[in-house]
């Protein structure tokens, strides 16, 4: 899932990684792809986490993971780095997810009676990213549907997603509906639809797998 969602992630992009999940997609990038990766607490040029060990304790990401830099970075502060965000200039964010629309809305910063630390970045970069990809398991600890019809949980934005990425498939919001386009390896297009609350559409060709 990770690995297919860093081959999204193309030479010459500004990226953000969000917090959670899509923050691992970091381990898949190829260390000489000329990308520029984006944390909304002020860096331009994120390289990748350190261990404990080796770090520097004043370098973190916005989920507190620390991360090293690479030739280039650059440090700002929080109102240039969200000044970059709001104006559009991010071509990706891959988000985390309790629950996204098969129209694209997107739940990903509280479940009531959680605790929450509060929505983040999440509002902003989920509304003006040129593109957001959502990286999720298919299905919550309880086997319960993450892709659904309608979220029930407070969204973070409406109509933002792009594409799905989850350890059974990858889908495509597009303007006739929820599109499953490829599936996980040893994954079936019945296993896929019954672990989904949204109404799919299958392509008549055979998908690719990853």
């Amino acid at each position: 899932m990770l690995k297919r969602a860093a081959a999204d992630i193309k030479a010459g992009m500004t990226v953000n990684l969000g917090i959670g999940l899509p923050t691992q997609v970091l381990k898949h990038v190829p260390e000489n792809l000329p990308v520029c990766l984006h944390s909304e607490n002020g860096i331009a040029g994120v390289g990748p986490v350190l261990a404990n060990e080796k770090a520097d304790r004043n370098l973190i990401d916005a989920g507190g993971a620390y991360v090293s830099p690479v030739p280039g970075t650059s440090y700002f502060d929080s109102a240039l780095s969200f000044a970059i965000v709001r104006s559009g200039r991010l071509d990706l964010t891959l988000l985390g997810a309790f629950e996204v629309a098969g129209n694209g809305d997107l739940a990903n910063w509280m479940i009531p009676g959680k605790f929450t630390p509060g929505a983040g970045g999440a509002i902003e970069l989920a509304q003006k990213a040129r593109r957001v990809g959502v990286i999720t398991t298919h299905t919550d600890k309880k086997g319960n549907p993450k892709i659904l019809s309608a979220c029930t949980l407070p969204l973070t934005a409406r109509t933002c997603v792009d594409r799905i990425y989850t350890d059974m498939a990858v889908c495509d919001v597009t303007a006739d509906g929820l599109c499953l386009t490829e599936i996980a390896e040893g994954v079936s297009v019945d296993d896929v639809i019954a672990a989904t609350g949204a109404r799919l559409i299958i392509p008549d060709q055979p998908l690719p797998t990853f």
